[in-house]
């Protein structure tokens, strides 16, 4: 179905695996192969105009300790949160993801991809079992005489970004993030100073410009006036910076 919620993140999975996963690995859709033991996964509860369960199974081989599994889930959250508003903007359908457990596999599957980067070929199974909210039909509006817009008028950035200019002088606090690291509370307990944390990212790595709880830029570090600033070379498409600031709408 077109613009069903699994065309939804199968969308926003491609361009943000793509986009957060080194190597830039391709995602695309695959014969179903049977998992190996030690597959794991998550299930997304959806409410709202939107509503079900939808879980993604990923192939043991993308786990690589503790880390990687909180890593794989702080992904794929952001790609349900994605689809999510990517839904509302197509479909004009809006939901919400209100909980996410951790689960080991499906037991029917609706879709079937392949992540595919130089090193190597991982398997990610989806079952979509959301669907749309029944209403009650409305009864039939009186006809009303329109006046047909030129095609070259509905293609103006004024028509495209009607609603949202009005929301261009909001004011939103953006924020920067080197990496990020996974600590047990007896450590985060035990911190002193002088204690050293080491992140996950190496110091050439580019860092994170975050909106709302979204990245919707990467760059590197530079000095400006004697203070740190960001030099973007990496950034979103509108669209998915317009998400980070869904809640607004």
């Amino acid at each position: 179905m077109k613009n069903s919620f699994i065309e939804c993140w199968t969308s926003v999975a491609s361009a943000l695996f793509a986009q957060a996963l080194a190597g830039e690995p391709k995602f695309a859709e695959s014969i179903p192969k049977p998992m190996a033991a030690g597959s794991f996964g998550f299930a997304y509860m959806l409410s709202g105009d939107e509503e079900g369960r939808f879980i993604v199974v990923l192939d043991a081989a993308l786990l690589e300790g503790m880390d990687q599994r909180a890593g794989w889930g702080e992904l794929l959250r952001e790609v349900a949160d994605a689809a999510v508003g990517e839904s509302l903007a197509k479909a004009g359908r809006k939901s919400r993801v209100d909980s996410v457990e951790a689960v080991s596999g499906a037991s029917q599957i609706s879709r079937a991809f392949q992540l595919t980067s130089a090193t190597g070929a991982w398997t990610i199974l989806v079952r979509d079992e959301t669907r749309a909210k029944k209403t009650i039909d409305a009864p039939p509006k009186p006809l009303a005489v329109t006046r047909e817009v030129p095609l070259a008028a509905q293609n103006t950035p004024t028509a495209i970004g009607l609603g949202v200019e009005l929301l261009l002088d909001v004011e939103l606090e953006a924020s920067l993030r080197f990496g990020c690291r996974e600590l047990p509370l007896s450590e985060i307990l035990d911190l002193g100073a002088g204690d050293v944390v080491e992140l996950d990212r190496q110091v050439t790595d580019p860092v994170d410009l975050i909106v709302g709880d979204k990245i919707v830029a990467r760059g590197e570090v530079v000095l400006v006036n004697g203070n740190f600033g960001l030099r973007v070379t990496e950034v979103a498409t509108p669209r998915k910076r317009l998400e980070s600031i869904r809640c607004l709408f």
